[in-house]
């Protein structure tokens, strides 16, 4: 066994030899998790500048695809927390990094489970119904237009503050990939 090989045991009770990368469910929850999210700002983005039925579709495509990426990150955190394989960090990275890249990584957690519940949240007290997937949601409570605009003000901070983790996170990934080389950012890609 090289230096970058680990005896990895999983919870069905095999032993195999694994390299210092995420495993392939992990990783898979990782890629789906962007492209949901580059489909939910592209679709906010595109909103603004679309009408009538057009709109409507992109609006229902980023409601969904909300829902689906809080489904999909409640799923990678279980996966995470009983299956997932989790690669050491280097022995070269300071402790101080290191919790800067946990305290990046639960903000982005944090953020994408908030982040649909406040869109949802905003759609429930406009009290309209909404096109969610292939359904319409009947409205459910009397319109509350001062808690809507709040709640839509949260829903659009909290989308800044997300799009400023992910760039963090991804200038970090490059700065390890890049610069120091230790093989961090490979750690989320394929073994290939």
């Amino acid at each position: 066994m090289d230096d970058s090989q680990t005896l990895v045991y999983f919870p069905l009770g095999r032993f195999e030899e694994r390299s210092a990368r995420f495993d392939g469910v992990s990783q898979a929850f990782h890629w789906l998790t962007v492209l949901l999210v580059i489909g939910q700002f592209a679709s906010a983005l595109l909103h603004e500048q679309w009408h009538g039925a057009a709109a409507e579709l992109l609006l229902t495509f980023h409601r969904s695809a909300g829902i689906a990426t809080w489904i999909l990150v409640a799923m990678r955190l279980l996966w995470r927390r009983w299956f997932a394989y989790l690669p050491p960090f280097p022995a070269a990275m300071s402790m101080a990094r290191q919790w800067a890249a946990k305290l990046n990584e639960y903000g982005l957690y944090m953020v994408l489970l908030l982040q649909p519940l406040t869109g949802l949240a905003t759609m429930l007290v406009f009290g309209r119904p909404f096109n969610l997937f292939l359904w319409q949601i009947p409205a459910l409570i009397a319109q509350d237009k001062p808690l809507a605009h709040l709640l839509k003000e949260m829903h659009e901070t909290g989308a800044w503050v997300l799009a400023a983790l992910i760039g963090l996170h991804a200038a970090a990934a490059l700065f390890h990939g890049l610069v120091l080389r230790d093989r961090v950012l490979q750690r989320m890609l394929p073994d290939m």
